[in-house]
């Protein structure tokens, strides 16, 4: 069974989160940044993920730890769940519209993160939610998977369709990742580990 469940409890956050790699896309979320619970959703559904999240921090001062302990919590998240990380397709890849922007999402689990940002936002604010803290999100969570992730917003205007498409186009880059390819004999490398 490849879950995973993870607690963190700060000074700033207190986070509990659950996931299921081979779940059937249910999600139960509740957090205090709703931008970021309606994303985590949008991820959950459209990876095939099981997540269950509950999320509380100091965000009268600003939704910045909050939004960076969650990636933290799901990075490590994912790193348990894939355990050995044998059999998995490792590599995965999305293109994904969202009415007039298209966000591709490309990524490797190779043990190595890294993180390519190529995303601009004209908005300061989406709702009361700051777009720039998706990058500490994404961030977080690649430091904590081990991932490689490449993720680019190739054209669009609105700032939440942008970051819908992100989270979508990661959501099944992911899933394809993860999946299981029966042909595959350990892990998929030549030097024989995908840690690092």
């Amino acid at each position: 069974m490849r879950k995973a469940a993870i607690q963190r409890k700060t000074a700033e956050t207190d986070i509990s989160l659950e996931i299921d790699l081979d779940g059937k896309g249910k999600s139960r979320i509740d957090t205090s940044v709703p931008f970021l619970s309606h994303m985590l959703e949008l991820f959950s559904r459209h990876g095939m993920f099981d997540l269950v999240l509950t999320a509380r921090g100091d965000t009268e001062v600003d939704d910045h730890h909050l939004v960076e302990d969650i990636g933290i919590c799901l990075g490590k998240a994912l790193r348990e769940a894939l355990g050995s990380r044998e059999g998995i397709s490792r590599y995965g890849s999305a293109l994904v519209p969202m009415d007039e922007s298209l966000s591709a999402v490309v990524l490797d689990i190779s043990g190595r993160p890294w993180l390519v940002w190529n995303v601009e936002f004209s908005e300061q604010t989406i709702g009361s939610f700051n777009p720039e803290l998706l990058h500490e999100f994404f961030k977080s969570l690649s430091d904590q998977s081990g991932i490689t992730l490449h993720v680019s917003v190739n054209y669009g205007r609105n700032g939440h369709h942008k970051a819908e498409a992100i989270f979508k186009a990661f959501a099944r880059a992911l899933k394809g990742a993860v999946q299981i390819d029966k042909r595959v004999r350990g892990v998929l490398s030549t030097k024989g580990s995908l840690e690092g």
